[in-house]
């Protein structure tokens, strides 16, 4: 348990700088890593993906508050969008909490690596604009895409950053910088409906191991927290003076990385070496 702690540990250092530079919860990297680490405890595959998901939702909500209150300081946060996202994300994320609850843990991880896929293929045509331009105001809009992210956010355990940025950068015609940073924002009511879908259906299933609420791991919720907060003050930092071309390309690489490695690509070249 001890190991299993300080790898955690380690992880919320690179979450905590991810997200806070990228504007995303970091599900896309504590996930896989809890995957791994829970599968070397012994649990079952199935519960081991419904806990790493449900935990890196929990975890998500401190860190993105830390970034958060970083980026609102710099005035990098669009709040009328962040709001009125935020509150259809967590309707929708609650939903796709149950829904995770009732699939099997092998479907959520194909469904994760498909859809990181497609949005870093999509992410790599975009041409990149730091110049001010206006944004799509259509409250409709908002809502609309809103709600499938929200679905998908609950589903796969993601903060939802690897699907709001997208959506802001090539339909609402936000700046990069400023999509992570309203990303971030929207991620706080994101995260809370998702936790409480994986609480309550979770609250009664057989076989979870000890230290859990719901389907999530306290004990990995602590360690991951406390190194990811600090962080998330650093990389909201650093995103300020990084031109928001690089910073997407930061956010495909990252994401391709872990899609595929989710799609178990990586070990399935390593089988054939």
């Amino acid at each position: 348990m001890a190991i299993l702690i300080y790898i955690l540990l380690a992880t919320g250092l690179a979450i905590g700088f991810i997200s806070g530079l990228l504007g995303i919860g970091g599900g896309i990297i504590m996930t896989p890593v809890q995957l791994w680490l829970y599968a070397a405890q012994g649990w079952s595959s199935d519960l081991t993906v419904k806990i790493a998901f449900a935990t890196s939702l929990a975890v998500i909500f401190p860190t993105a508050a830390s970034g958060v209150w970083r980026h609102h300081r710099q005035g990098n946060i669009n709040w009328n969008a962040a709001v009125t996202m935020g509150i259809f994300t967590a309707i929708g994320s609650f939903g796709g909490a149950w829904l995770a609850s009732k699939l099997p843990g092998s479907t959520l991880k194909i469904a994760f690596g498909v859809m990181g896929l497609l949005i870093a293929a999509r992410m790599l045509t975009v041409k990149i604009n730091d110049t001010e331009r206006p944004i799509n105001q259509n409250r409709w809009l908002w809502i609309l895409i809103a709600l499938p992210v929200g679905l998908l956010t609950g589903l796969l355990g993601i903060g939802g950053g690897v699907l709001v940025i997208p959506a802001l950068v090539l339909l609402l015609k936000f700046r990069m910088r400023e999509a992570a940073a309203t990303s971030l924002a929207i991620m706080l009511f994101t995260s809370v409906g998702g936790i409480a879908g994986y609480i309550l259906n979770g609250a009664h299933a057989s076989g979870l191991p000890a230290y859990t609420i719901g389907y999530i791991f306290w004990p990995a919720w602590i360690a991951l927290t406390v190194t990811s907060i600090f962080m998330a003050q650093i990389g909201a930092i650093a995103a300020h003076k990084i031109p928001g071309k690089i910073l997407n390309y930061i956010f495909i690489a990252l994401l391709l990385y872990v899609s595929l490695n989710m799609l178990g690509v990586f070990g399935w070249i390593t089988s054939k070496l």
